[in-house]
C-alpha cells in the first residue's frame, strides 16, 4: 500500500532551488537596509542574556534558539561574513558564517517562527539595540526573494490586490454596514442614526480591521454606537477601510507603503481632517509611526487611534458611561504595537476606568507587558501555529493570575490569539475590545438633535 504523500513546503522547495544570483540579492537588500547605526547595533551585542527574559518563546520553551541573543546573532554572523573585515579575515573567531541554504533555513525558522516583532527585548537591552528593526531588515532581505511563510505573503497579497487583507467586496462591505445602520436606528429608537459611507467633509474617516466586517460585526457597531452617543460627524470609506497592514510584518516597505497611502489619499479624496485607526495594534503603529518611512512624506491629514478619541469624548462629557453596566471583572491585554511601540497607554485605561466596575491589571503591564504570542504575522504563519500557542502559556499564566472574567484588548490580532489561548488553556474568560465595553456602559441620549449624526 502507497504511503499518503507529504504535503511540499513550498518554502523549503524554493530554498532547494535558490542560485548565487538569489543569495547575492538576500545579501545586497539586506545591506542597502540596513543604516550604518543599525549595523553599529549589530556588533554591539555583549551577550549579557538580559533579553532572554524577555522574550515569551523563550520562557515558554526554554529554547536556546529562541533568546533574542541568538535570533541576533544569526544575523550578525552573516553580517560579520560579508561585510565585516575581521570577519572576512578571522571567521572562526568572530563566528562568521556564510549565508547558504542551512544558514538561510534558520533565519527563516528563527526570524520568522520565533519572533512576533513584539520589541520587549529591546527594553531589556544594555546596549539598547533596536533587535525589532534588526530582525525585520532581515525579514526584507528573505522576501525579496520570496522566501516568506506563504500565509504571511497571502495577506500581503490580497490586500493589495483587493483593497483589504480578507478579500471583500465592496457590495459585501456596503451591506455590512447597512444592516449594521438598521440595528442601530432599532436600539436608538431614531431613524436619522446613521453609518456613513463615503460623506464629504466628515471630520473623521474611520477604519477597521477587516475581520470586524467578516466575523466581529459588533466591533464595528459599537464604535458607530459611541460615534452616534456623541454627535460626531464621520464616515466610512467605501473602497479603503483596512487600518491592517502586514507589510510591517513581512518586511516588503513598497507594499507597506501603498496600503498606507490608501487610506490618507482617501481621508484627502474625501476632505476628512483626521484619520482614526481601529483597535489594532499593528495597524497603528504602521499607519501612524512606521508609514513616514515608507512613504518619504509626513501625512497631511491628523492621525489617532479611536482609543484617543473614545477617551477625549469621556474626559470632556461627549459621552456619559454607567460602569454598574459593566459589574463582571475586567483585566486588560496591552497590544505590543500600539502601547510599546505605539505610545498609546493610558488612554484604554482610562475608557476602562469610567466603564467596569471593577479593573485589575496584569503584571507586568503597560510597555513592559508580555506578547499574546499573536503579533509578527504569526497568526497568518500556519507552520509556526504549535510553537505559537505554546509561547502563549506566558501570556495564558498572566490572565489567570488575575483572576478576572473579562480581557479586553484593543487589538483584533491579540483577540484572536486569545480566543486559541483560551480554548488550548480551558481559560474561562470572555475576549472583547475596549470600544465594546464602553459601548455598553454608554447612556445613550434619547433622540439628540443637531449636527454630527451622519444625516443623509
Amino acid at each position: 500500500m502507497k504511503a499518503p504523500s507529504t504535503p511540499a513546503d513550498p518554502l523549503e522547495e524554493k530554498i532547494q532551488t535558490l542560485g548565487e544570483a538569489e543569495l547575492e540579492k538576500i545579501l545586497k537588500v539586506f545591506r542597502d537596509k540596513l543604516p550604518a547605526d543599525a549595523a553599529a547595533n549589530l556588533n554591539s551585542c555583549v551577550h549579557c542574556g538580559l533579553c532572554a527574559d524577555s522574550c515569551h518563546y523563550y520562557l515558554a520553551s526554554g529554547d536556546k534558539e529562541s533568546m533574542p541573543a541568538a535570533k541576533l546573532d544569526l544575523v550578525n554572523r552573516v553580517f560579520k561574513n560579508y561585510f565585516s573585515m575581521t570577519g572576512k579575515a578571522f571567521p572562526r573567531i568572530t563566528g562568521a558564517r556564510a549565508l547558504n541554504r542551512d544558514m538561510i533555513r534558520e533565519w527563516v525558522d528563527s526570524l520568522f517562527g520565533r519572533c512576533t516583532l513584539c520589541g520587549r527585548c529591546s527594553l531589556s537591552c544594555t546596549m539598547g539595540i533596536n533587535i525589532f528593526a534588526l530582525i525585520r531588515t532581515a525579514r526584507t532581505a528573505l522576501g525579496a526573494v520570496g522566501l516568506v511563510p506563504p500565509g504571511l505573503q497571502s495577506t500581503v497579497d490580497t490586500a493589495i490586490r483587493t483593497g483589504n487583507n480578507m478579500g471583500i467586496s465592496r457590495e459585501n462591505w456596503l451591506e455590512t454596514v447597512a444592516w449594521l445602520e438598521e440595528d442601530l436606528q432599532k436600539e436608538t429608537g431614531d431613524p436619522r442614526a446613521r453609518l456613513p459611507i463615503d460623506r464629504r467633509g466628515a471630520r473623521l474617516l474611520y477604519t477597521i480591521n477587516p475581520r470586524e466586517a467578516m466575523f466581529f460585526p459588533l466591533s464595528i457597531y459599537a464604535v458607530a454606537k459611541i460615534f452616534y452617543a456623541a454627535g460626531e460627524d464621520w464616515t466610512f470609506s467605501s473602497a479603503n477601510f483596512d487600518v491592517t497592514n502586514y507589510g510591517l510584518y513581512n518586511g516588503d516597505d513598497e507594499a507597506a507603503g501603498i496600503m498606507s497611502n490608501r487610506l490618507l489619499q482617501a481621508a484627502a479624496e474625501l476632505g476628512c481632517r483626521e484619520l482614526i485607526l481601529a483597535e489594532c495594534g499593528h495597524g497603528f503603529n504602521s499607519n501612524r509611526w512606521e508609514a513616514p518611512e515608507w512613504l518619504g512624506r509626513k501625512a497631511d491629514v491628523r492621525i489617532r487611534s479611536i482609543l484617543h478619541v473614545v477617551a477625549e469624548y469621556a474626559q470632556t462629557g461627549r459621552i456619559r458611561l454607567d460602569p454598574s453596566k459593566n459589574p463582571k471583572t475586567v483585566t486588560l491585554h496591552d497590544p505590543c504595537n500600539l502601547v510599546r511601540l505605539g505610545g498609546v497607554v493610558d488612554e484604554q485605561r482610562e475608557i476602562l476606568g469610567r466603564s467596569v466596575q471593577h479593573f485589575i491589571e496584569m503584571h507586568p503591564n503597560r510597555e513592559k507587558n508580555y506578547c499574546c504570542g499573536g503579533g509578527g504575522g504569526q497568526l497568518a504563519m500556519t507552520n509556526f501555529a504549535k510553537r505559537r500557542i505554546e509561547a502563549g502559556k506566558i501570556k495564558a499564566s498572566q490572565i489567570e493570575a488575575t483572576k478576572a472574567r473579562v480581557v479586553a484588548t484593543p487589538c483584533h490580532n491579540c483577540i484572536d490569539q486569545l480566543m486559541e489561548l483560551k480554548k488550548h488553556y480551558k481559560l474561562p474568560i470572555e475576549i472583547r475590545t475596549v470600544c465594546e465595553i464602553a459601548a455598553d456602559a454608554l447612556v445613550i441620549p434619547a433622540r439628540p438633535s443637531g449636527p454630527g449624526l451622519g444625516l443623509s
